[in-house]
């Protein structure tokens, strides 16, 4: 049986779903307890000479894909979050220093992110005026980042976004909207400064 099958016999099941989350993810700390995160080399796809440094905060439960690529490296203090969507992150790409990246989001091969980063598919909803905003639960909306992207520092990569390959998104901007292929991008929001 996969993980697809799983999760959907779940979905039928909503107070077995709520126990199995319970016993999994820390309800106050929001990441996998303990015990989960002793058991994370036998879940998470590593591929061949990649580093995840050991000050990285790793929110990986099972339930969820994650997977770095070859020659790829988490570098110090980022987080990484696929409670809600998957996280793949292809060969030879770098996830910068205090990077946050919170899927469902897909990195390809030789991206490079600098550092403080935020890559989010992840809202909180709010429309329901009648009720709090931490009641009101979560949506996501995947991001991609196809290969030979670089993203400079402080950069933020709002849900539902596309950057495209060859790209480069200027420091501190915030991607509001797809970004075409062989774009330099900048701004708040970034729009198109030209094509490299």
């Amino acid at each position: 049986m996969d993980n697809e099958t799983v999760r959907a016999n779940l979905k039928d099941s909503p107070k077995l779903k709520k126990l199995i989350d319970w016993v999994i993810m820390n309800q106050v700390q929001t990441r996998p307890r303990w015990f989960i995160r002793l058991l994370t080399p036998l879940y998470q796809h590593r591929g061949k000479h990649s580093v995840i440094h050991r000050s990285a905060r790793m929110d990986t439960p099972p339930y969820r894909k994650f997977s770095l690529g070859d020659y790829s490296v988490v570098e110090s203090f980022a987080c990484i979050n696929n409670a809600v969507g998957d996280v793949q992150i292809g060969d030879y790409t770098r996830i910068g220093l205090h990077n946050t990246i919170i899927g469902p989001v897909k990195i390809g091969h030789h991206v490079n992110l600098a550092q403080g980063i935020t890559v989010t598919a992840l809202n909180h909803n709010f429309d329901d005026t009648n009720k709090r905003i931490d009641e009101q639960g979560v949506s996501t909306n995947a991001v991609t980042i196809e290969d030979d992207v670089w993203i400079g520092a402080n950069a933020v990569i709002l849900p539902g976004v596309t950057i495209g390959t060859h790209c480069v998104v200027a420091a501190g901007a915030v991607v509001t909207k797809d970004v075409p292929p062989h774009s330099l991008v900048a701004g708040v929001p970034a729009k198109v400064i030209k094509q490299i």
